[in-house]
């Protein structure tokens, strides 16, 4: 990948246009990227200004879409909550900001300008069943789920993830909202027979029932509490799936977050915890990504063939040029599965590029504005296309405010759940499953 625009080619570099809150870390580090390209400084679109019908863009812009999240206001339009850290809402704000990203789309279009995306994928990748269902569909290994696709069993409370557990036989399983982020709304759930449950969550239920995000996970032990909890969320849309049995890195669950650029793994960081949610707002932590290679190794796994499993997660959103990719390894550190595709993966701190990934000293703001600099020099030497109209958009970012602190999603999409049986993945659907193994 191209470090900077006078690393060749002739002709204009892009411009950017990133659509994001102004405050937010996220837009500071895509500026910083593009001015350590040198190029244009980046031209910041803030998000109330497309919730407000006010934005507009310059014909020739490279339009990026960022994370809506991290502003209180933005929040409240999106979802109509005034409390940032409450868990309902998710359902309207899908709603809200799809719209808001094909207005995005078509503002820029109109304007002659390129949206780095597709509000496509980006309507898909913010619904976990869509996303489950279209990653099983292209043979990508996936935990099994009673609510994969557009055709999934619906879920309108506890009495039905109660039935669908016992149906699909999923004695651990967890339960996420369909369009939550930074395991918002996640249970953990365990069943042993007839009212014997508990759940791990970081959903706090106050005594008037209203839901609101917490930095601790908790564990309710009644089936009585953990049903409430899930009767609260439904309304929102709920998915479910298995709960692999996970490998683990110093006595911690372990998995990883891969981000995806241009096609290409480029970044890893391993996370782990002592709770179901690796989430580092949790109480996550970040594990060492050699000890994991080590480890895949030892078991006569390939680390080259997990990264090129998330590449094929990746490549069923041919529209978006940046996802993260939530890798699952089973216990043994052999088999893997993808638990979720983000559209707002890319939020890895001081992190640089894999080795041999082409994003050698790059953190992954700067691995994607290479990508598009190194697209437009392949379209000038090729002198291919008119260069105009929009293409896609690609989202970063997806943070919300928790109870009392940020949440970033970096840890989001935390999702542990596995095939019909331990250490089986699914990879065709709920009735046609087989194990994979990484090779």
């Amino acid at each position: 990948m191209s470090r900077s625009a006078s690393s060749g080619g002739g002709g204009p570099e892009p411009r950017f246009a990133v659509v994001g809150n102004p405050d937010n870390r996220r837009v500071a580090f895509f500026e910083e990227a593009v001015r350590s390209a040198g190029l244009p400084a980046a031209r910041v679109v803030p998000w109330l200004q497309v919730l407000r019908g006010e934005a507009a863009f310059a014909p020739g812009e490279c339009v990026r879409i960022d994370s809506p999240g991290e502003d209180a206001e933005v929040d409240r339009l999106l979802r109509g909550v005034d409390d940032p850290t409450r868990v309902e809402g998710s359902a309207r704000w899908y709603a809200h900001f799809t719209a808001a990203v094909e207005a995005v789309a078509g503002a820029a279009s109109a304007a002659g300008a390129e949206v780095l995306g597709s509000p496509a994928d980006i309507a898909v990748l913010f619904d976990k069943r869509l996303c489950h269902g279209l990653l099983d569909r292209a043979g990508v290994p996936v935990p099994a789920s009673p609510t994969s696709g557009p055709a999934g069993a619906p879920v309108r409370g506890w009495s039905d993830v109660r039935e669908l557990l016992r149906e699909h036989r999923m004695p651990r399983a967890f339960v996420k909202l369909a369009h939550g982020s930074s395991a918002s709304g996640v249970l953990a759930v365990e069943t042993a027979g007839p009212g014997r449950v508990r759940a791990s969550t970081s959903v706090e239920r106050d005594g008037a029932g209203r839901l609101f995000n917490s930095l601790r996970v908790r564990r309710y032990t009644s089936e009585r509490e953990v049903g409430a909890v899930v009767d609260a969320l439904a309304p929102d849309g709920l998915h479910i799936e298995r709960w692999l049995p996970k490998a683990s890195q110093r006595g911690r669950a372990a998995d990883l977050r891969i981000v995806v650029v241009g096609g290409r793994a480029t970044h890893a960081v391993v996370r782990t915890s002592t709770s179901p949610m690796t989430n580092l707002h949790l109480g996550g932590a970040r594990g060492d990504l050699d000890e994991v290679r080590g480890a895949v190794a030892a078991a006569g796994g390939c680390w080259r063939e997990a990264l090129a499993m998330c590449e094929r997660a990746a490549a069923c959103f041919p529209g978006t040029p940046c996802v993260g990719v939530d890798l699952l390894p089973t216990a043994g550190w052999r088999r893997f599965a993808v638990g979720e595709v983000n559209a707002f993966g890319d939020l890895l701190p001081g992190l640089t590029g894999l080795p041999g990934s082409g994003a050698e000293g790059l953190n992954t703001y700067a691995a994607q504005v290479a990508a598009v600099l190194d697209r437009a020099r392949a379209f000038r030497l090729d002198q291919v296309g008119s260069g105009s109209g929009v293409r896609c958009v690609q989202l970063q970012g997806g943070g919300l405010r928790q109870r009392g602190a940020l949440v970033i999603d970096d840890n989001a999409a935390d999702v542990r759940a596995g095939a019909r049986e331990p250490d089986v993945i699914q990879t065709r659907g709920p009735r046609n499953h087989r194990a994979v193994t990484a090779s």
